[in-house]
């Protein structure tokens, strides 16, 4: 089963961006979008600027490091 790692972006608040983990893509958005997410709704509406899908499990979760500081600073520059 693939893994997807995705970049979101408020459109309320360009400053904020949200890097997330999920099996399924289409559902995962639906809940940011929807505001059913708490870590997210309260910068709705959301855009996705990149997401990547893996294969193994493992690599999409070293990937997630664009949640870290030095991930954030690549991520905002290449994305």
């Amino acid at each position: 089963m693939k893994k997807y790692v995705y970049l979101l972006q408020s459109l309320a608040s360009r400053s904020q961006r949200y890097v997330g983990l999920t099996a399924n893509l289409k559902a995962r958005l639906r809940a940011h979008i929807s505001g059913q997410s708490v870590h997210t709704a309260k910068y709705r509406p959301w855009r996705v600027t990149a997401y990547f899908a893996f294969d193994d499990e493992k690599r999409a979760l070293k990937f997630e490091y664009l949640k870290s500081g030095s991930g954030r600073a690549f991520a905002s520059k290449h994305f």
